[in-house]
């Protein structure tokens, strides 16, 4: 395919956007096409931890403006902090929680021209370079199609058929409650951080979040989220009164109802503070997580994120690696002659061994914390 370097991506997700900014800002002929009608289309969790290697990527690939914008609404959760209404510290690592819908809002933000909701990519083929089709019988072609679509990836399914993600057996209940000065009165000194894990009998785990930006919606146009307390639930599937099919057709408070009875029996404290999620913002997640498989030949086909390497949520670093990702990706593309293919060859080299290895040390901990089964049981 002749021309200026042009690449399509598929799935505006942190790592599709992501790698956008960074290649648009390369100069680099960049669309990302997405299935959902809007940034706010379906929730995939409430918060995010950004660690240094998150937070470095971004700062590559994003302007000034929005890298910024990254900080300020992020932070490193202090009860002290909010409870007298001082800025939290700066942190002594760089290690922060953020609102995952504003940082996705971020990521689009400058790049109205480069993302198309509302097209669901069905499958691809390789010709002079690469060709997506889509639901509504449309096709879109670029040089490299890069596969940003997630953990259900349709084009990995199409690219790598022997590339497996498995049911880990463990299955997660999501919610939040709103953070004011009586709600954070009502959390214990420890469990006001980045991230409080409290772990139960047969695997059963609680997690804590608080969320509280040092400056809510930094940028015009971003949702304001509020300050609020993420939660979860999790435990093996043999532990819930509930089927897999029960459990995606319950409503919230059958949700809500069902963490509280069962963290009451191991920890009353935590059982408390998730009785006091709104029932409206519960849901369920299905953990899932990759099987590491051997470097394949390199074509103008390739992935990131959890289309690639899906991991269990046990060291939050999912987001990270897919930011990690993205910037390595962007890096090598921007500075490709005019066959990208090494740089692509080079990219997933490096990929595949710290994307993969995130993918066994997450299961390693998932194993310990969730009750995940080895990766040599997938």
């Amino acid at each position: 395919m002749p021309g200026k370097l042009r690449v399509l991506i598929i799935g505006a997700g942190i790592g599709g956007l992501a790698l956008a900014q960074g290649l648009h800002r390369a100069g680099v002929g960049v669309t990302v096409c997405e299935r959902d009608i809007s940034a706010a289309g379906r929730l995939q969790g409430y918060r995010l931890r950004l660690d240094s290697h998150g937070l470095d990527a971004l700062d590559r690939l994003l302007p000034e403006q929005l890298s910024q914008a990254v900080w300020d609404a992020s932070s490193t959760p202090s009860r002290t902090s909010y409870l007298t209404g001082t800025p939290p510290k700066e942190p002594v690592e760089r290690n922060v929680s953020i609102n995952r819908l504003t940082l996705r809002e971020i990521l689009l933000h400058g790049l109205d021209d480069v993302v198309e909701f509302g097209r669901e990519c069905t499958g691809y083929r390789l010709d002079d370079g690469a060709t997506a089709t889509f639901a509504d019988g449309t096709t879109a072609s670029a040089h490299l199609l890069v596969a940003a679509d997630g953990v259900n990836s349709v084009i990995r399914r199409q690219y790598l058929p022997h590339a497996r993600v498995v049911d880990t057996g463990v299955r997660i209940m999501y919610g939040r409650f709103p953070l004011t000065r009586e709600t954070a009165e009502l959390i214990p000194d420890g469990w006001f951080g980045i991230y409080r894990g409290l772990f139960g009998p047969d695997n059963q785990h609680i997690g804590i979040a608080p969320v509280h930006p040092r400056r809510p919606a930094p940028l015009p146009g971003l949702t304001d989220t509020g300050d609020y307390v993420m939660c979860l639930f999790a435990a093996r599937t043999e532990l819930l009164p509930y089927s897999d099919g029960e459990l995606r057709a319950a409503t919230g408070l059958q949700l809500r109802d069902l963490t509280v009875s069962l963290a009451r029996t191991w920890n009353p404290k935590a059982s408390e503070l998730l009785a006091l999620a709104d029932p409206e913002t519960l849901f369920p997640i299905f953990m899932r997580t990759s099987v590491p498989i051997e470097p394949w030949p390199t074509t103008s086909v390739t992935l990131l994120g959890d289309a690639i390497h899906a991991m269990s949520p046990a060291v939050g670093v999912g987001a990270n690696t897919a930011l990690r990702d993205a910037e390595l990706l962007a890096a090598k593309l921007a500075a490709a002659g005019a066959d990208p293919l090494p740089a692509l060859r080079e990219y997933e080299a490096a990929m595949i061994r710290y994307g993969f290895d995130a993918v066994r040390t997450s299961a390693k901990f998932g194993a310990t914390r969730m009750g995940q089964p080895p990766l040599t049981q997938a």
